[in-house]
């Protein structure tokens, strides 16, 4: 059936657009011109935010301030071991799901810390790589109050995560 989800969208699209008289090819190019230009104007952003996450990673600073944030963190309810997945979330995808694969490695896939670092990735955002995207598009410099409500509201679903976790 989900074979099917893909060639079915297509031809609606192309049904949709044959009633209501527009002609997708020319709409699809339309769209790419405009693609174009925005993709160029958010590569700085992009851009930096790979790099300050490479340079937070291999410069030692995430392990520091997961040490540091760990008895605070396990005070919470969020175990020792995944305060780096709850740090390196909001700046990676991929070293996020770098370091769930390392946990399910080290602690299994079916316990309780494998569960609660399932659901903390699927729970929470990479805050600094959407906030790039959006903003740079948006041409606004003011950043700091969304960012701040996002990276709270993550870890605010980071500590249920782990409490509903635990309950069940």
């Amino acid at each position: 059936m989900s074979a099917y989800i893909i060639p079915v969208f297509f031809l609606f699209v192309f049904v949709y657009s044959a009633i209501k008289k527009v002609k997708p090819y020319d709409a699809f190019t339309e769209g790419v011109k405009g693609a174009i230009p925005f993709s160029v104007s958010i590569f700085p952003y992009l851009a930096s935010i790979f790099v300050l996450t490479e340079l937070f990673e291999r410069s030692g600073l995430s392990s520091l301030l997961s040490d540091l944030l760990s008895p605070a963190f396990s005070f919470l309810g969020i175990p020792k071991e995944l305060t780096k997945l709850v740090l390196i979330k909001p700046f990676s995808g991929s070293g996020a799901l770098a370091t769930l694969s390392d946990i399910y490695t080290t602690y299994g896939a079916d316990g309780y810390l494998a569960r609660c670092a399932s659901v903390i990735y699927g729970s929470s955002e990479t805050v600094f790589y959407i906030a790039a995207v959006y903003f740079a598009g948006a041409k606004t410099k003011k950043l700091y109050k969304p960012i701040i409500i996002s990276l709270v509201a993550s870890f605010i679903s980071c500590v249920f995560a782990c409490f509903i976790c635990r309950i069940m």
